[in-house]
């Protein structure tokens, strides 16, 4: 389905959107109400970028200097895969390894500042998608929103960046495992660069997982349960999922950056929560389950 001459709509109903269109800020917030989802295209972070921090992270991941970075009580540096997180639904581990880069974190001497780089342009594409959202969301459910929603991600250090890595599989694996369980985020809004090997897939309004468009050098957004919290369930938080490729696929990494926008502590989501208090519930929950293993 063709919804204007830059833009379409496939099965999932996620929006593809063309960034350089200017009916796109529109559109995004569309897809971003019906799917939960939306996919940007002919935008302005770089492709080469994104895989020069493909290639140079998973050399990263392949060597050994990975370990001087291990995961502290700040949660920055890296988490091999006895430490990835257990999703909610899940009833193991998922299958990753990944690094924790936060603007104030440790960074690997190991790798370029190509990261780092992303890290800020991601952050301002972000900042003014929140805007599209804003302008574009109905003057009733706008007024729920404590401050504008550009304005809650502004001077927040807690945005994180995750460069993962889904190792290639054996074949071995428990038949419980998946590279990424069913979720949602915790955040206001998810950026994602297309990752080089497909397996992300969102669960539907028909109780269907469907697979999120792929084409890469496009970017992937999807709303966290922070925005689903602030507009009141307008925009909801959509269950996804990474699945175990087949095939060729298989024997190959996936590596995956996705960005996750966070509000200041203090910005006020609800009647109920704060940023913070809504953070440190949901990261109490995660961690019950991953005891409870």
């Amino acid at each position: 389905m063709t919804l204007s001459g830059q833009s379409s709509v496939g099965e999932s109903g996620v929006i593809s959107v063309d960034y350089r269109d200017p009916n796109a800020p529109a559109l995004f917030a569309r897809s971003l109400r019906q799917s939960g989802f939306g996919v940007l295209r002919n935008h302005p972070i770089p492709q080469d970028l994104v895989e020069q921090i493909y290639s140079e992270w998973l050399a990263f991941f392949d060597g050994d200097d990975k370990m001087k970075y291990l995961v502290g009580e700040k949660h920055d540096g890296y988490f091999p895969p006895h430490r990835a997180e257990t999703a909610k639904t899940g009833k193991k581990r998922d299958l990753k390894e990944y690094y924790h880069i936060y603007s104030w974190g440790r960074y690997p001497d190991e790798v370029s500042d190509a990261a780092r780089r992303y890290y800020d342009l991601a952050v301002k594409l972000a900042a003014e998608l929140l805007g599209w959202v804003e302008d574009n969301t109905p003057p009733e459910v706008k007024a729920k929103f404590s401050i504008p929603l550009p304005d809650m991600i502004e001077g927040s250090s807690g945005s994180l960046f995750r460069i993962l890595r889904y190792p290639p599989l054996t074949g071995e694996e428990d038949p419980d495992a998946v590279r990424a369980h069913a979720h949602e985020d915790i955040n206001l809004l998810t950026v994602l660069p297309s990752a080089n090997e497909r397996g992300l897939q969102l669960l539907n309004g028909a109780g269907e997982w469907v697979d999120v468009p792929f084409d890469f050098g496009t970017l992937v957004i999807n709303t966290g349960d922070m925005l689903q919290e602030a507009s009141g369930g307008y925009y909801r938080s959509t269950t996804h999922r990474v699945i175990n490729p087949t095939g060729d696929a298989a024997k190959r990494s996936r590596v995956s950056i996705p960005l996750f926008l966070q509000p200041r502590p203090d910005v006020v989501l609800s009647e109920r929560h704060t940023a913070g208090s809504y953070l440190a519930e949901r990261l109490a929950e995660l961690a019950r389950n991953d005891k409870g293993m």
